[in-house]
């Protein structure tokens, strides 16, 4: 059935859920989504790591979803998931390890970009996700920001068009929708909107010069979908109190009407501080589908997704969203799930690590060190030290009393390589007694290590970097690669944007041979 007669077949309560993306706990299907499914039939699913524990377990959960799904609605489920690579990966046991997408620039290699991400995207796929939340089309032109960083391709407008636009292709030509984000851009700001809202204070024709323009090069090159940046953009929006999700003049007058976007518009999740401490999560649902989105996006509560379904439909019977408005949008989503042959779940079977994908992925990780070091001795013992995320955000994952190899430890790799490593781990900000301990046990060390996460953000770390003995330090830039710019002068200097499992294996074998 087309698009267009699907929709008129379906009811307005049918109509409005097909604009809900949603999340839950869980690795199998909970009663509450199972409720949400049967008597609303939502339109879709976002997952997160909370709903992955294997391959084959979520295989099996997303085929279960579509088929609770398919016992009311004649609509498939679109089934999204965050799979930037590198920093931001849901899924990463028993795939293809991607790397950040920074990463891709230190490699030069714009095909090899495409074709890891194709290979990403394929598996994501045969999984039965069916809409990628990437790329990610930000310039990270601030160093000072903290939710971007290593997740843009880049700090210029040429990096990210280049690098953004071949991860497009890449996750099309794997037969997945893709998700340009964030926005007008969030790039060049220095809050984290899951905490409190930004405000990019650029002129206009600086707007369209730096932050719009990996957004329009990616609507001329077939983007999909685009996800909302829950930040303020006077030049286009002048009351403050409206980011861009929620704002008519972004969503319509700049992106509908001047940029002529005909894809499928995303709200960022409505519950990240920006939305959920402002205009409140509920009230943002209908304001930004009134301001023109298409999907809005609850990852967590299910109260507020069921409230916000609730008021969404009320204020469409209340005549505050006119039907035609939501018409236009499912029109749109329904247009893109026949597009990917999103009803085509029940065929799927999983496929993944490739050797020769695997082989690719080990040689671009490699290939996207940057830095210098000299040859780590394996007669001298080595002192590591990993700071490490302690408080769970949407971008960053706790580990915290899990085993080494969990905790993304450059202990194992270069246990395997034959080093003595002992290790102690620190937080973000690092208290006094923990600068201690470590103080203390690098005063008497051969070697050491510090594997650094936004240290250029942290006034801690940098204090304990200035503090270490720079002629026996290698520091590792375990996230954002400014912070080798902290020790000009330590015996090893490297990044490889990352500190997933196959970042750090990459970094171990590069100090096991690097230069002396």
């Amino acid at each position: 059935m087309h698009a267009a007669e699907l929709l008129q077949s379906l009811t307005l309560s049918q109509k409005v859920a097909q604009l809900f993306m949603v999340g839950f706990d869980g690795l199998v299907p909970n009663s509450h989504i199972e409720d949400m499914l049967r008597a609303h039939q939502l339109g879709g699913i976002i997952l997160f790591r909370r709903n992955v524990e294997t391959p084959g377990q979520l295989a099996a959960l997303n085929l279960r979803l579509q088929q609770i799904n398919s016992e009311n609605s004649p609509v498939p489920l679109m089934i999204g998931t965050d799979q930037e690579g590198g920093m931001v990966m849901r899924i990463e046991a028993g795939v293809t390890p991607l790397p950040s997408a920074m990463a891709f620039k230190h490699t030069a290699s714009e095909a090899d970009c495409e074709a890891l991400t194709r290979v990403g995207n394929a598996e994501l796929k045969s999984l039965g996700i069916n809409i990628n939340f990437a790329p990610v089309l930000d310039i990270n032109n601030n160093p000072q920001n903290p939710v971007i960083g290593v997740r843009a391709y880049g700090e210029t407008v040429s990096d990210v068009c280049q690098y953004g636009l071949a991860a497009l292709r890449g996750i099309q030509s794997a037969g997945m929708a893709a998700t340009g984000k964030h926005f007008p851009g969030h790039g060049d700001t220095a809050v984290d909107s899951h905490h409190s809202m930004p405000v990019v204070a650029h002129n206009r024709a600086r707007l369209d010069a730096v932050e719009l323009a990996p957004f329009s090069a990616a609507f001329d090159a077939g983007l999909d979908a685009v996800m909302t940046a829950h930040v303020a953009f006077p030049a286009i929006e002048p009351d403050l109190a409206k980011p861009a999700t929620i704002s008519h003049a972004v969503l319509t007058g700049l992106l509908r009407n001047e940029l002529n976007y005909q894809g499928v518009v995303i709200t960022d999740c409505l519950e990240m501080d920006a939305i959920g401490k402002g205009v409140g999560t509920v009230e943002g649902a209908v304001s930004a589908i009134a301001a023109g989105a298409d999907i809005v996006l609850i990852s967590h509560t299910p109260a507020k997704q069921a409230a916000a379904f609730a008021e969404v439909l009320r204020a469409v019977k209340d005549g505050e969203i006119s039907e035609a408005r939501i018409d236009e949008s499912v029109l749109r989503i329904l247009a893109l799930k026949q597009r990917y042959q999103m009803s085509d779940w029940a065929s799927l079977v999983p496929s993944l690590l490739a050797p020769e994908s695997l082989q690719l992925s080990e040689r671009v990780h490699q290939a996207a060190i940057s830095g210098e070091a000299r040859q780590l001795d394996k007669n001298k013992a080595v002192l590591l030290i990993s700071a490490e995320v302690r408080v769970h955000t949407e971008i960053d994952e706790v580990a915290l009393g899990k085993t080494p190899e969990a905790r993304n430890s450059l202990a194992t790799p270069l246990r395997e390589l034959a080093f003595t490593v002992s290790e102690e781990w620190i937080g973000l900000q690092p208290s006094a007694a923990e600068l201690d301990v470590v103080l203390s046990r690098a005063a008497h060390a051969e070697q050491i290590i510090f594997v650094s996460y936004n240290a250029a953000l942290s006034k801690e770390q940098r204090a304990l970097i200035d503090a270490l003995p720079h002629d026996k330090l290698w520091l590792i830039a375990g996230r954002l690669p400014y912070d080798l710019d902290l020790a000009l002068d330590a015996a090893g200097r490297l990044s490889c944007c990352s500190n997933r499992p196959a970042a750090l294996s990459a970094l171990a074998r590069k100090l096991a041979a690097a230069d002396r």
